[in-house]
Order: structure tokens, then C-alpha cells, then sequence
């Protein structure tokens, strides 16, 4: 089993990064606040205004340490990493089934609805007791209706944009129901409705920003077995954009991001206070919010789950990886159809 490696967040202003020996040491105001050895390290994530010496970058790219650098709101700049490795058969494989992606797009659907659906599932059981009629209701339709959806992306035709066509039909019917999992009173942790570049409320920069590091765990995991993460099949190719990593994300994300999003509202752990609304209305969380929520991103990578296909316990924080490796061996030749990962 792969190893769970650290990934290291910086979100203080001004610090600065760099190399001290075989260690990585961030400094603020002149004052060293953290040491780690770079053997323990996967990745580094920055947020903002954050200096990266010379020495450190050349360490990191030479011991295959990506360094992701984001602006204040979380929203993606650049990444640094070494050669790119990599087997180019496998890549050529995967440029030439993204023109028929039909049957791996079926596969991450199924993965990402049924994710969706036991996520309603697990808060309608949680909250049976006390739950109003009309949100109960509600959320028992939803539940139904995107079991239908799975069984036609389950038995449907191989038409990619039928395909696609469905995903954006569970996304809606999924969404309408999310405020009623919800259990604070506070206003300004509702939900209304999907925003993105900016969020527009709590809810939704929460939600952003904890696909922004998912999506950056997926990438990693893609480069690491060689994949190209440029190249997708359920998201299109666009210049600038991690389409296959956007992929891999998408069975995750009601699992890794939006179950933990509402246990830090729930359990009141993220509050309104933890964000900032700017100019143009954007909302974005605070720099102690950000290291709220890393922590319990962290913690959260740690839980174990047993692995449905490999019928194995793994980190969350390794699921990532152990589905970009079924992918390879899926373009490899070795699985007959991708296996998406499920959350029981």
C-alpha cells in the first residue's frame, strides 16, 4: 500500500518558505513557526502572498514534492513540480479512449451519484428524529430520484452527452435538497443554490474551498501512476484546466468534501465569522477559518474505509490515488471497466 504522505498548507501572509538541511521551515516576521522533513512530504499548498526560496523549489522538484500556489480565495495560480514521469503507452491509451470516453464516464458517474445519494441517506438517518415533514419529504424524493438516474447511467446507451446530461440532472436535484442537511439556525449558514467564481455565500466558498484541495489531491494521484492529468473524459479539454483530475474528483466529492462540510456547520466548528464577503459580493473564509477547515481535512484523509474492488481498509487520503491507479489498469488493459469508488 502506497504510503499517506503530509501535504503542508501555508496560509499566513508574508511567511516565507524555505530549505534548512533536509527540512522544509517556514518563517514569519523573521521567526521560524514550523519545521518538516521533506521525506515526510507529498506536497506544499500555499495561499496568498507566500515567498518560496530558490533552494527549496529545486529540493522539492528533485524529491517529486509538488508545490500548488493559490491566491487568497483558494482559486488555483500555478503548480511547481520536477520532470514529468510516466509511461507514454499508457498516456497514448489514455488519448485515445478519451475520444470514445462513453464507458469510464459511465463508470465515474455511477460512482459520483450513488456517493451523492448515500450522502442524503446518512443525514436523513441522522436527523429521522427531528426532521420536518416538508424538508423529510424532500430529501426522500431526491434519494429516489437520483436512484433512477443511477439506473439509467447504469443501463443507458453509450452517449457521452446523454451521459453528461444525467450528471447535471443528479448535481440538480442533489443541490435542491442540500440546505435541508443543514442543522443550524444561523441565516448566514444557508444554502441557496450553487455559486461559484466568487461564492456567494458560507455555504458555498466551504464548499469551493475544499474542492480546490481535492481536486488538487487528484491531480497528484494522477501524475503519480502516470497519467495525464490535462486529459479527461467526462470534462472536457479546455487549455489551463486538470480535466482528468476534475474527473477522479467527481465520485469523491460528496464523500471527502460535501460530508465534511456539513459536519463542520453542523457541529458548529466553521460559523459565520469565519468569512469575509468583498467587494463585488464574493464570500471566502478567513485565515482561521482556511485553518479550520485544514485541519479537519487532514484529520478527515486519515479515517479508513474499506476499498469495495480491492476489499481492502485505506486512508480516505489514499482513495485518490487507489482510483487513478484502477484507471491505468483500466487503460492498461487489465480491468475490464473502470471501478468507482463507493461509500458504504
Amino acid at each position: 500500500m502506497k504510503k499517506l504522505l503530509n501535504a503542508v498548507y501555508v496560509t499566513t501572509e508574508g511567511a516565507a518558505l524555505r530549505k534548512d538541511g533536509e527540512n522544509l521551515v517556514a518563517m514569519v516576521e523573521g521567526t521560524e513557526k514550523a519545521r518538516v522533513p521533506l521525506h515526510m512530504l507529498a506536497s506544499v499548498v500555499v495561499f496568498g502572498p507566500i515567498s518560496v526560496s530558490p533552494g527549496l523549489i529545486g529540493a522539492c522538484a528533485a524529491a517529486g514534492i509538488s508545490i500548488a500556489l493559490l491566491d487568497r480565495r483558494g482559486r488555483f495560480e500555478a503548480r511547481i513540480e520536477g520532470p514529468v514521469s510516466g509511461n507514454v503507452l499508457l498516456r497514448r491509451q489514455q488519448y485515445r479512449l478519451s475520444d470514445m470516453p462513453a464507458p469510464i464516464i459511465r463508470g465515474l458517474l455511477a460512482g459520483k451519484i450513488a456517493n451523492q445519494r448515500t450522502v442524503l441517506q446518512r443525514a436523513l438517518r441522522d436527523q429521522a428524529a427531528d426532521a420536518p415533514e416538508g424538508p423529510r419529504l424532500a430529501t426522500e424524493a431526491a434519494i429516489d430520484r437520483l436512484g433512477r438516474i443511477l439506473r439509467r447511467v447504469a443501463l443507458g446507451a453509450d452517449d457521452t452527452e446523454g451521459l453528461r446530461g444525467c450528471e447535471g440532472e443528479a448535481a440538480q436535484h442533489y443541490f435542491a435538497v442540500f440546505d435541508h442537511l443543514i442543522r443550524v439556525n444561523d441565516p448566514a449558514m444557508r444554502f441557496r443554490g450553487r455559486s461559484r467564481r466568487p461564492p456567494l455565500d458560507a455555504v458555498n466558498a466551504l464548499l469551493s474551498f475544499l474542492y480546490t484541495l481535492l481536486v488538487h489531491e487528484c491531480r497528484s494521484a494522477c501524475e503519480a501512476v502516470g497519467l495525464d492529468p490535462a486529459v479527461g473524459f467526462l470534462h472536457r479539454d479546455r487549455p489551463g484546466r486538470p480535466s482528468l483530475a476534475l474527473d477522479l474528483m467527481e465520485e469523491l466529492r460528496p464523500v471527502l468534501a460535501d460530508r465534511l462540510a456539513l459536519a463542520l456547520i453542523n457541529r458548529k466548528q466553521i460559523q459565520a465569522g469565519d468569512f469575509e464577503t468583498r467587494d463585488g459580493g464574493a464570500v471566502l473564509l478567513t485565515e482561521q477559518g482556511r485553518k479550520t477547515v485544514l485541519t479537519a481535512w487532514q484529520e478527515r484523509k486519515k479515517v479508513e474505509r474499506r476499498h469495495p474492488f480491492l476489499d481492502e481498509a485505506a486512508p480516505l487520503g489514499l482513495v485518490p490515488f487507489l482510483q487513478a491507479q484502477m484507471l491505468a489498469r483500466h487503460l492498461r488493459g487489465d480491468l475490464d471497466a473502470y471501478p468507482p469508488w463507493l461509500w458504504k
